[in-house]
Protein backbone atom coordinates (compact mmCIF):
# COMPACT_ATOMS: atom_id res chain seq x y z
CA UNK A 1 0.00 0.00 0.00
CA UNK A 2 1.11 3.33 -0.72
CA UNK A 3 1.20 6.44 1.20
CA UNK A 4 2.00 9.53 0.53
CA UNK A 5 3.68 11.86 3.27
CA UNK A 6 2.86 15.80 2.79
CA UNK A 7 6.28 17.15 3.64
CA UNK A 8 9.33 17.82 1.71
CA UNK A 9 11.58 17.87 5.55
CA UNK A 10 14.22 15.32 4.85
CA UNK A 11 14.59 14.78 8.50
CA UNK A 12 10.71 13.91 9.36
CA UNK A 13 11.23 11.63 5.48
CA UNK A 14 13.74 9.70 7.84
CA UNK A 15 11.79 8.87 10.70
CA UNK A 16 8.97 8.38 9.34
CA UNK A 17 10.42 6.19 6.54
CA UNK A 18 12.07 3.90 8.94
CA UNK A 19 8.73 3.03 11.28
CA UNK A 20 6.51 2.63 8.19
CA UNK A 21 8.28 0.59 5.85
CA UNK A 22 9.44 -1.97 8.82
CA UNK A 23 5.47 -2.22 8.59
CA UNK A 24 5.33 -2.62 4.87
CA UNK A 25 3.76 0.27 3.93
CA UNK A 26 5.68 2.08 0.89
CA UNK A 27 6.16 5.44 1.80
CA UNK A 28 6.25 8.63 -0.61
CA UNK A 29 6.94 11.85 0.06
CA UNK A 30 6.17 14.98 -1.63
CA UNK A 31 9.95 15.30 -3.12
CA UNK A 32 9.79 11.98 -4.70
CA UNK A 33 6.37 13.34 -6.64
CA UNK A 34 6.93 13.93 -10.53
CA UNK A 35 5.02 15.58 -12.93
CA UNK A 36 2.69 17.09 -10.59
CA UNK A 37 1.68 21.07 -9.85
CA UNK A 38 1.96 20.25 -6.30
CA UNK A 39 1.69 23.85 -4.44
CA UNK A 40 2.94 24.48 -0.79
CA UNK A 41 0.07 24.53 1.68
CA UNK A 42 0.35 27.73 3.89
CA UNK A 43 0.35 26.74 7.83
CA UNK A 44 -2.77 29.07 8.66
CA UNK A 45 -4.20 27.28 11.40
CA UNK A 46 -3.85 27.93 14.93
CA UNK A 47 -3.20 24.53 15.83
CA UNK A 48 -0.92 21.51 15.29
CA UNK A 49 -4.44 19.94 14.44
CA UNK A 50 -5.71 22.62 12.10
CA UNK A 51 -2.77 22.56 10.29
CA UNK A 52 -2.38 18.52 9.97
CA UNK A 53 -5.92 18.69 8.84
CA UNK A 54 -5.52 21.80 6.24
CA UNK A 55 -2.85 19.56 4.84
CA UNK A 56 -3.92 16.03 4.38
CA UNK A 57 -7.13 17.52 2.85
CA UNK A 58 -5.51 20.21 0.42
CA UNK A 59 -3.04 17.40 -0.72
CA UNK A 60 -4.88 14.68 -1.03
CA UNK A 61 -7.75 16.76 -3.25
CA UNK A 62 -5.05 17.22 -5.09
CA UNK A 63 -3.15 13.45 -5.50
CA UNK A 64 -6.25 11.87 -4.51
CA UNK A 65 -4.04 9.13 -2.88
CA UNK A 66 -3.81 8.17 0.57
CA UNK A 67 -2.18 11.23 2.77
CA UNK A 68 -0.30 11.02 5.73
CA UNK A 69 0.15 14.96 7.07
CA UNK A 70 1.92 16.05 10.30
CA UNK A 71 2.28 19.23 12.42
CA UNK A 72 4.84 19.13 15.03
CA UNK A 73 6.79 21.55 17.33
CA UNK A 74 8.42 22.29 20.58
CA UNK A 75 6.24 23.53 23.16
CA UNK A 76 7.72 25.42 26.06
CA UNK A 77 5.33 26.80 28.80
CA UNK A 78 7.61 28.90 30.68
CA UNK A 79 7.77 30.54 27.04
CA UNK A 80 4.16 30.16 27.10
CA UNK A 81 3.97 28.05 24.64
CA UNK A 82 6.44 28.96 22.37
CA UNK A 83 7.65 28.40 19.47
CA UNK A 84 4.88 26.07 19.08
CA UNK A 85 3.16 25.91 16.14
CA UNK A 86 6.13 28.21 14.79
CA UNK A 87 8.31 26.15 15.26
CA UNK A 88 9.84 25.63 11.82
CA UNK A 89 9.90 29.49 11.47
CA UNK A 90 11.00 30.51 14.96
CA UNK A 91 13.63 32.83 13.68
CA UNK A 92 11.92 34.03 10.64
CA UNK A 93 10.46 32.40 7.59
CA UNK A 94 13.06 30.49 5.91
CA UNK A 95 15.14 30.50 9.34
CA UNK A 96 17.33 27.50 9.57
CA UNK A 97 17.79 25.24 12.61
CA UNK A 98 20.61 26.89 14.03
CA UNK A 99 18.72 30.11 13.61
CA UNK A 100 15.68 28.32 15.58
CA UNK A 101 17.67 27.10 18.21
CA UNK A 102 19.81 30.54 18.96
CA UNK A 103 16.70 32.57 19.52
CA UNK A 104 15.23 29.57 21.51
CA UNK A 105 18.26 29.91 24.01
CA UNK A 106 18.51 33.33 23.88
CA UNK A 107 14.68 33.75 25.05
CA UNK A 108 15.85 30.92 27.73
CA UNK A 109 18.68 32.34 29.16
CA UNK A 110 17.21 33.87 32.11
CA UNK A 111 15.24 30.87 32.78
CA UNK A 112 16.56 28.29 35.94
CA UNK A 113 16.54 24.52 35.26
CA UNK A 114 13.68 23.89 37.24
CA UNK A 115 11.76 25.84 35.16
CA UNK A 116 12.95 24.51 31.71
CA UNK A 117 10.36 22.12 31.00
CA UNK A 118 9.29 21.26 27.38
CA UNK A 119 7.76 18.67 24.93
CA UNK A 120 6.99 17.53 21.71
CA UNK A 121 3.66 17.39 20.12
CA UNK A 122 2.92 15.60 17.10
CA UNK A 123 -0.19 15.86 15.35
CA UNK A 124 -0.81 13.36 12.22
CA UNK A 125 -3.85 12.68 10.26
CA UNK A 126 -4.58 9.89 7.61
CA UNK A 127 -6.96 10.39 4.94
CA UNK A 128 -8.01 8.13 2.05
CA UNK A 129 -11.37 8.28 0.20
CA UNK A 130 -12.81 6.07 2.95
CA UNK A 131 -11.73 8.04 6.57
CA UNK A 132 -9.89 10.57 7.75
CA UNK A 133 -7.99 9.70 11.14
CA UNK A 134 -5.89 11.88 13.88
CA UNK A 135 -3.48 10.39 15.64
CA UNK A 136 -1.09 12.60 18.21
CA UNK A 137 2.17 11.77 20.18
CA UNK A 138 3.74 13.75 22.89
CA UNK A 139 8.17 13.62 24.81
CA UNK A 140 7.95 15.47 27.71
CA UNK A 141 12.08 17.35 28.48
CA UNK A 142 13.62 19.87 29.39
CA UNK A 143 15.90 22.30 27.41
CA UNK A 144 19.59 22.10 28.07
CA UNK A 145 22.06 25.44 28.14
CA UNK A 146 23.87 24.87 24.90
CA UNK A 147 23.25 22.58 22.00
CA UNK A 148 24.45 19.02 22.57
CA UNK A 149 24.85 15.79 19.83
CA UNK A 150 24.43 15.90 16.16
CA UNK A 151 22.07 13.62 15.04
CA UNK A 152 18.23 14.50 14.27
CA UNK A 153 17.31 18.07 13.45
CA UNK A 154 15.32 20.99 14.52
CA UNK A 155 15.40 21.81 18.36
CA UNK A 156 16.61 17.74 18.84
CA UNK A 157 20.10 19.13 20.46
CA UNK A 158 18.39 21.26 22.95
CA UNK A 159 16.24 18.61 24.15
CA UNK A 160 17.20 16.69 27.13
CA UNK A 161 15.42 13.11 27.52
CA UNK A 162 16.35 12.48 31.33
CA UNK A 163 15.20 8.95 31.18
CA UNK A 164 18.34 8.49 28.91
CA UNK A 165 19.97 10.81 30.24
CA UNK A 166 20.54 11.99 26.78
CA UNK A 167 19.23 15.08 24.25
CA UNK A 168 17.48 13.79 21.04
CA UNK A 169 20.21 14.69 19.28
CA UNK A 170 22.40 11.97 21.45
CA UNK A 171 20.05 9.32 19.97
CA UNK A 172 20.02 6.85 17.25
CA UNK A 173 17.42 7.21 15.36
CA UNK A 174 15.74 3.53 16.31
CA UNK A 175 15.96 4.92 19.59
CA UNK A 176 14.41 8.11 18.83
CA UNK A 177 11.22 6.36 17.30
CA UNK A 178 10.93 4.19 20.19
CA UNK A 179 9.94 7.30 22.59
CA UNK A 180 9.54 10.46 20.46
CA UNK A 181 6.29 12.36 19.84
CA UNK A 182 6.51 11.49 16.02
CA UNK A 183 7.32 7.90 16.49
CA UNK A 184 4.21 7.26 19.38
CA UNK A 185 1.79 8.91 16.54
CA UNK A 186 3.43 6.94 13.77
CA UNK A 187 2.54 3.59 15.35
CA UNK A 188 -0.93 4.54 16.46
CA UNK A 189 -1.31 5.09 12.56
CA UNK A 190 -0.16 2.06 11.69
CA UNK A 191 -1.50 0.10 14.04
CA UNK A 192 -5.16 1.33 12.61
CA UNK A 193 -4.09 1.15 9.16
CA UNK A 194 -3.40 -2.47 10.05
CA UNK A 195 -6.90 -3.19 11.76
CA UNK A 196 -8.43 -1.71 9.12
CA UNK A 197 -6.98 -3.51 6.36
CA UNK A 198 -7.66 -7.18 8.04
Amino acid sequence: MRIIFATTNEGKITEVNELINSANFELVSLNSIKNKDIPDVEETGGTFLENALLKARTYFAILNEPIIADDSGLVVPALNNEPGIFSARYAGANATYEENNSLLLKKMSSIPVGKRGAFFQSVMVYKDQFQEKIFEGKCYGRIVKKAVGRNGFGYDPLFYYDPLQKTFAQLKLEEKNEISHRGKAVKALILSLKNHNK
